[in-house]
């Protein structure tokens, strides 16, 4: 026996389907797009947004494109599939996407990006915001 699964329909959900469904959506839901969603971590440390991802397995100078558009960060990367013969995998392949809402006042023309180990780590400057109280002077007149 070969160890490969065949799925028929009407068969019990499996234990990896399901995971597999939190990651990129219930089947049916969405469009036909083939996009699939990027794994992130995002924080503000230091006046700077920083965005990390998961995107093992792609040559970021070739397969990875990163936009900011009226304060929307989309990530899209392509990852390719050379096969030999039938096999097993659970790696993702095809085009991932995703995009996050900058925080407000954050500077996207000067984003920087830094792939190494697998993870792309973006990072975007944002002005420290001023809180207190602002005392208005009322004029007479």
């Amino acid at each position: 026996m070969s160890g490969m699964i065949e799925r028929l329909r009407g068969w019990p959900v499996l234990p990896e389907d399901l995971f597999g469904w939190a990651e990129s959506g219930f089947p049916g839901l969405h469009g036909t797009s083939g996009l699939q969603g990027i794994r992130v971590e995002e924080e503000i440390k230091d006046g700077t947004y920083v965005l990390r991802a998961e995107l093992p397995g792609v040559d970021p100078a070739d397969d990875v494109e990163i936009t900011v558009t009226e304060g929307v960060l989309t990530l899209r990367a392509e990852r390719t599939e050379e096969t030999k013969g039938k096999h097993r995998t659970e790696f993702r392949y095809g085009t991932f996407a995703r995009s996050v809402r900058l925080p407000v006042g954050a500077k996207g023309d000067e984003a920087a990006a830094e792939y190494k180990d697998g993870v792309l780590t973006v990072t975007v400057p944002v002005p420290e915001e001023k809180t207190g109280t602002r005392t208005i002077p009322v004029r007479t007149g």
